[in-house]
């Protein structure tokens, strides 16, 4: 464990079932191990989280069966899920508990969570409706922003009376539902007091569903890889560009079986742009678009010296990596030199395909790349949630 970096088992609550039992309570579910099943642990590890929770897992065993369905088994959970099935799915669960590490899922029923305190530690919302007194009851922890938002038909209060908002023990009225019985009401949190507001504050930086992080982030959106046409500042840092970006081309084509998207830096268009997250390859002055945005991205960069949170290096044989919004269009991410960033090991197992470097990090280039690393990772973090490197 002690070899394994801080911050990619911080990025393992990306997919970490066991760090989000919680969300289990919003659907039903049914567990099936054999009982001599070396993957009978993971069933097991799961009722433990779950219960934590107060959650009792249904956990169907096969008596003396390895990794197959018993067939007394099978009929026990084809009568469990025709049960479930019957009843289908609730259109509106008049309560919700929703826990997220980071804002690509930000989303539970008719609870979004719009902001983070601290991104990659548990964020709670818990919310209970009152049609009878016209409210809801929510109990939030690591939330800066939150919206409530009951779709056309949903709501089930009275359209004449306001809905109170009881908030970690603060009462605030809230809007009325629409005709249409709809409703929604947007909240921020600042200095221990929760406000209702018509919109979140525009303006600055700031992690949201999107633009978030990590760099993987970029990729569960269209994205467009943007070659270099002029010649590198370096020639180490040129080649090790080059090489990585005919990498990514390939290996983007075995892992996700489609085509990454590539333009020349002179012919992306105002369109990409505002279309695609742009994966910028090679440095100030191969990239022409890279040069365009560098003066507004949290390092310095030129053919001597490379600049990151506060930490000098020699620009020929280090690079940097990164993700950070646009300085040509916020709504959209910019990424430095990278594609998604578990590489050729971590294709044994699927378990292993999850996100290895976190917002930034800077590449030894003296160290080859290899079926792990695009390098040596001298230095790598997360930027806070107004795009600060943390701690500065």
């Amino acid at each position: 464990m002690s070899k394994i970096p801080a911050y990619q088992q911080t990025l393992w609550s990306w997919y970490n079932a066991t760090d989000v039992a919680a969300n289990f309570a919003n659907a039903p579910t049914i567990a099936y191990s054999g009982e001599i099943d070396k993957q009978k642990q993971a069933a097991d590890i799961m009722a433990k989280h779950l219960l934590a929770e107060n959650i009792d897992l249904v956990h169907i065993i096969g008596p003396q069966t390895a990794h197959k369905i018993h067939p007394d088994s099978f009929v026990e959970i084809e009568r469990r899920l025709n049960a479930i099935a019957a009843q289908g799915r609730k259109a509106f669960p008049t309560e919700v508990s929703f826990v997220t590490y980071f804002l690509r899922y930000h989303r539970m029923h008719w609870v979004q969570v719009d902001r983070m305190e601290t991104q990659w530690e548990a964020a709670r919302v818990i919310a209970e409706v009152s049609n009878k007194e016209s409210a809801v009851t929510v109990k939030t922890n690591n939330v800066a922003a939150l919206t409530l938002d009951m779709a056309s038909g949903q709501a089930p209060f009275d359209v004449r009376e306001k809905v109170v908002i009881h908030i970690d023990g603060q009462d605030i009225d809230g809007p009325r539902p629409a005709s249409d019985r709809s409703w929604k009401a947007t909240l921020t949190h600042s200095k221990g007091r929760w406000t209702l507001v018509k919109a979140l504050p525009e303006g600055g930086l700031v992690k949201k569903h999107g633009l978030s992080g990590p760099i993987d982030d970029a990729f569960m959106d269209a994205f467009l890889f943007v070659s270099p046409s002029g010649k590198a500042m370096n020639e180490k840092a040129g080649a090790w560009a080059k090489s990585e970006m005919e990498r990514a081309s390939w290996e983007w084509r075995r892992q996700f079986r489609g085509f990454a998207p590539v333009k020349l830096d002179k012919d992306v268009k105002d369109e990409d742009i505002a279309a695609n997250n742009l994966v910028l390859w090679g440095d100030p002055q191969s990239n022409a678009l890279l040069a365009r945005v560098v003066a507004k991205l949290p390092l310095q960069w030129t053919a001597d010296k490379l600049v990151v949170n506060g930490k000098t290096y020699t620009a020929a044989d280090h690079a940097p990596i990164l993700v950070y919004p646009n300085p040509l269009n916020p709504q959209k991410y910019v990424v430095i030199n990278s594609c998604f960033t578990y590489r050729e090991y971590d294709y044994l197992n699927n378990a292993r395909q999850v996100p290895k470097l976190p917002d930034w990090a800077v590449v030894d280039l003296n160290t080859p790349p290899n079926a792990l690393k695009p390098g040596q990772i001298v230095d790598a973090g997360f930027f806070n949630e107004a795009w600060e490197y943390r701690g500065n």
